[in-house]
């Protein structure tokens, strides 16, 4: 990357926040701790489909109700308190290991907000709570803006908002979809694969890529000499 960045946009769900914890929320309910991954996936399938249909449903309308569903089918009897349990789990998750000393780290390298496709107040909880708050300037989430991301309306938004040129802005994200999305919206773009995952072909191509947020961090660090 020539250049640094002037603003440092983070995805927030499971970027930043560790969905480990979700797979025993949902032991605890009597089923498949495998299903918490099925039950992501299926959030985010069915928000791009809004998306694409020219909606804008909110992330926790589409969380819970799909929930609710799956657990039924999975021959939860009370849905509706696992529900309750599992949605609670999830609004107090713990961000990664490394996030802590990453967002300090990148924090002296450009400002930093983040771009959530759920609530702002879910990510002021968990960063609140990882005391790195403070060095976030702002919080957005898509529920301001026409779309979810990966459409362009949702990284214009936050250009828009900060007052930055989409090229001068640095998406760093755990999902290619993301990835692919802000950069096909004019953002540079850096991928966090924490488990050496194999990046997608068909998606556009990070420009950095790291396996935590310090060593991100790092290159970024080189680049400004």
């Amino acid at each position: 990357m020539a250049t640094t960045p002037d603003l440092i946009v983070f995805d927030v769900n499971e970027t930043l926040s560790d969905l480990a914890p979700l797979g025993q929320a949902f032991e605890q309910e009597g089923v498949a701790a495998g299903l918490s991954r099925t039950w992501f996936a299926g959030i985010l399938r069915d928000g791009f489909a809004v998306t694409a249909a020219g909606g804008n449903t909110g992330f926790a309308e589409i969380a819970q109700d799909s929930l609710h569903r799956l657990l039924s089918e999975h021959g939860v009897t009370a849905p509706g308190e696992s529900v309750e349990r599992i949605m609670g789990t999830f609004k107090s998750l713990d961000v990664h290991p490394d996030v802590v000393a990453g967002v300090k780290a990148l924090h002296q390298v450009a400002e930093l907000i983040t771009l959530t496709n759920g609530a702002a107040q879910v990510a002021e909880t968990l960063l609140s709570s990882a005391g790195v708050r403070e060095h976030f300037s702002e919080l957005l989430s898509v529920e301001d803006a026409p779309a979810w991301k990966p459409a362009r309306s949702a990284y214009d938004y936050a250009a828009t908002r900060r007052g930055t040129n989409p090229q001068d802005m640095l998406l760093i994200a755990v999902h290619p979809w993301d990835i692919h999305g802000a950069h096909e919206a004019g953002l540079r773009t850096a991928w966090i694969n924490r488990t050496g995952a194999e990046y997608p072909g068909y998606f556009a191509r990070p420009d950095l890529e790291a396996p935590d947020l310090p060593a991100l961090a790092e290159q970024l660090a080189r680049s400004r000499g």
